[in-house]
């Protein structure tokens, strides 16, 4: 996750975190829309998650978490294994 200078979290996946970071930071066409306009931006959660489809399910869920849980997440408080999508049946 990345906090934005406006004090938001955008969540994404990549397979090389400081390479996608750097992207971002640029403001580059490629980084994302939502970033280019909300610097100064600050890496602040990263999750190494097994497979590609692993990794999207869980984006998708964290996006749809409310922020005080993804604040939670950011301040080590609780895991990404803590929360239920994560919890294997």
């Amino acid at each position: 996750m990345i906090r934005c200078g406006d004090r938001s979290l955008y969540t994404g996946v990549t397979n090389n975190v400081a390479k996608r970071f750097a992207v971002h930071q640029s403001g580059s066409s490629q980084a994302a829309k939502y970033t280019r306009t909300r610097h100064p931006l600050k890496l602040v959660f990263t999750a190494e998650i097994g497979t590609k489809s692993a990794a999207y399910s869980a984006e998708y869920h964290v996006k749809k978490l409310h922020k005080r849980t993804k604040e939670r997440l950011v301040a080590g408080k609780i895991s990404l294994a803590d929360l239920s999508f994560m919890q294997k049946s």
